[in-house]
């Protein structure tokens, strides 16, 4: 069974932490470690004048996590060693970080493929909105993060 971590938090998320983590949890048998890091960017769509943005989360959102990682990573071969999963809720600045996916596996192939799944399939399916506020007063919701 691989180790599997998740997090739906108000608290700032590493992606280095979760790199890390992995590591540690494949005990010296991963040959790649794979981090994506989704960062609040100062641009979104037709604006290029966000200035900051908050997540909100449906209250099933941590379960929803939990089941969308342990599905994903079901298919996953053998050589995957560990998995960690965090998305942050609550007010974020540009250039914080929103989202964490590290994968810790023997070979890079497996890895980049499991993390790529886990980062479309969380974002897909995750229950998290996002409202952003931009330079001149207005605001938007955006869907699903």
């Amino acid at each position: 069974m691989i180790p599997i971590r998740t997090a739906v938090c108000e608290d700032p998320i590493c992606q280095r932490e979760h790199e890390d983590h992995v590591t540690a949890l494949s005990g010296g048998a991963a040959g790649a470690i794979v981090g994506f890091g989704g960062i609040v960017r100062h641009h979104d769509g037709d604006h290029d004048d966000v200035v900051a943005l908050s997540y909100s989360a449906h209250p099933s959102a941590p379960g929803v996590l939990d089941r969308v990682v342990a599905e994903v990573t079901a298919g996953a071969g053998d050589g995957v060693r560990a998995v960690a999963v965090s998305h942050r809720v609550g007010d974020l600045g540009v250039g914080d970080v929103a989202f964490v996916v590290a994968v810790a596996a023997d070979h890079r192939g497996e890895a980049f493929t499991l993390c790529a799944g886990l980062v479309d399939e969380v974002k897909a399916r995750l229950p998290v909105w996002k409202h952003q506020r931009f330079a001149d007063g207005t605001d938007e919701w955006v869907g699903s993060a």
